[in-house]
């Protein structure tokens, strides 16, 4: 079971404000550099404003989650589930999960879009997966995918499965700790077809978490879901 984690409320509030706060700048910083004329930044999907949008958000995450660890003096070996005891057991479990879900989330999402096409709402890819798909650029793609399995999760799940579940949990709200925090992960990624498969994830994710009291695993059934996905699409679009 999950056990008490020692986040100071101000701690995480201040955490989730500075990746606001870097993602707006983020937003910003591309709107100053296109219109000053860089190359780079010319089209939304140029590597100059997707380097730029991946490393405000998720990039910048990496460098808050280390001064979040030490305001609270804990080492991140700790904190990530490095030194925990059934390590290997967590992550055999994470990997079992997956195998188990992975199918079942997919066909979850070809359901949604079929759904939301036929009440007319006008369906898109996430733009990740659109540029992956699209792109041309051999370095692009590299670096989508190396964003995917490992950027991505590590940030991600420590900012909610790390950091809001057990601080929402631990203030009373167990109900909204695993609901809200689920349904908060599966809407920033702004892609209606794939909200539900996300949200049923996210809750897969806090399971592993809950269950293990190991960060890794849902790290790693995180990192797994998107090198799945990406090695699908790669196959898929040749």
């Amino acid at each position: 079971m999950l056990s008490h984690k020692p986040w100071q409320t101000e701690a995480v509030m201040l955490l989730i404000a500075g990746v606001c706060a870097c993602l707006c700048v983020g937003v910003f910083g591309a709107a100053v550099l296109q219109k000053s004329g860089l190359a780079a930044f010319q089209s939304p999907d140029s590597f100059g404003n997707v380097l730029l949008a991946t490393l405000s958000f998720q990039g910048a995450a990496w460098v808050l989650i280390l001064i979040f660890l030490k305001h609270h003096a804990l080492d991140y070996r700790i904190a990530f589930g490095f030194r925990n005891a059934n390590l290997k057991k967590s992550l055999l479990i994470a990997v079992g999960a997956m195998a188990v879900a992975v199918l079942p989330v997919l066909f979850l999402e070809k359901l949604s879009v079929l759904g939301l096409g036929k009440l007319g709402w006008p369906l898109a890819d996430q733009r990740a997966v659109d540029l992956l798909v699209n792109s041309k650029s051999y370095w692009l793609r590299g670096y989508l995918a190396f964003f995917a399995m490992v950027l991505a999760p590590v940030a991600e799940e420590f900012i909610f499965r790390g950091v809001l579940f057990p601080c929402v949990k631990q203030l009373g709200w167990p109900k909204l700790a695993w609901l809200g925090v689920s349904l908060l992960f599966a809407a920033i990624h702004l892609n209606a077809p794939t909200f539900l498969p996300l949200f049923v994830l996210a809750l897969l994710f806090t399971w592993l978490y809950n269950a293990t009291d190991c960060l890794l695993a849902p790290i790693a059934a995180h990192s797994l879901f998107n090198s799945f996905n990406v090695v699908l699409l790669f196959v898929q679009t040749g």
